[in-house]
């Protein structure tokens, strides 16, 4: 067997309404159903790449435990794509916690609603198709405002 791709995420959430219209309305995800408990997201490349599933409750507090880290967003081809979104995302209040140049992508770190960590990245590097070891270049500060 080979992993083909990485298809969908699956997200618990506490309130659907406030984070289906946080990936729709902030993160810009095409929504393309929403029901009771559950609604499901596609940027076009594939049926849907996020689900989110109502359960309740109070956001957890992120500790460093195993699990998951964080998802990862392609949003653009150019360091000048990140510093836009981070412009946008700053001015709806978004909680921003870090950025990186990772040299292959430059990142933007942000939560959802729920606490959970996102990674917007923009590729801003071909080395890692020719030198699958460039993406574990060290990691650099990077300045986005």
């Amino acid at each position: 067997m080979k992993i083909l791709e990485l298809g969908h995420v699956v997200l618990y959430v506490s309130n659907l309404s406030r984070s289906a219209d946080f990936y729709r309305d902030t993160l810009g995800f095409t929504e393309i159903a929403r029901e009771v408990g559950m609604a499901a997201f596609s940027s076009g490349r594939t049926h849907h790449e996020l689900l989110l599933l109502e359960v309740g409750g109070e956001p957890r507090k992120k500790e460093m435990e195993p699990g998951l880290y964080h998802i990862g967003f392609k949003i653009g081809d150019s360091t000048e794509d990140l510093k836009k979104a981070f412009q946008e995302l700053k001015g709806r209040g978004v909680s921003i916690v870090g950025s990186a140049d990772h040299g292959v992508t430059h990142s933007l770190y942000i939560l959802d609603p729920d606490g959970n960590e996102l990674e917007l990245y923009a590729d801003v590097n071909d080395a890692w198709k020719t030198d699958p070891q460039a993406v574990m270049s060290s990691v650099r500060s990077l300045k986005l405002d």
